[in-house]
């Protein structure tokens, strides 16, 4: 198992149209392709209140690579994009890191679960 960790900075005062995207376009379109996001974070403190961070969980780097492919391709996603950035381009920028397990580390075991 694999995690990609990506970082979408906004230009000024559009991180609410892309959130809106995810929620209104973009989780149905992976949900279809199977593609499993983790969580999506915005910045509370920190030096860019413009980022919206995500995590998706990967089978491969083959896995990655062929959906992703499917997603960027896709009809529905080609529409979305361009509906959401008819008033003007939303993301100055795009990070993506894959990331591997170390191999010590230990899931938290949450409180509950111990009754």
């Amino acid at each position: 198992m694999i995690h990609e960790m990506r970082i979408y900075t906004c230009l000024p005062g559009k991180l609410p149209a892309l959130k809106e995207r995810f929620e209104t376009a973009t989780l149905a379109i992976w949900d279809r392709l199977g593609i499993r996001p983790l969580g999506f974070w915005t910045t509370m403190i920190g030096p860019s209140s413009y980022d919206l961070v995500y995590f998706l969980e990967w089978q491969s780097l083959e896995e990655r690579e062929r959906k992703w492919a499917e997603f960027v391709a896709d009809p529905a996603w080609k529409e979305a994009l361009a509906k959401s950035e008819a008033p003007g381009q939303i993301v100055a920028n795009i990070a993506s890191s894959i990331l591997q397990p170390t191999g010590f580390f230990r899931p938290l075991i949450s409180a509950e679960a111990n009754g």
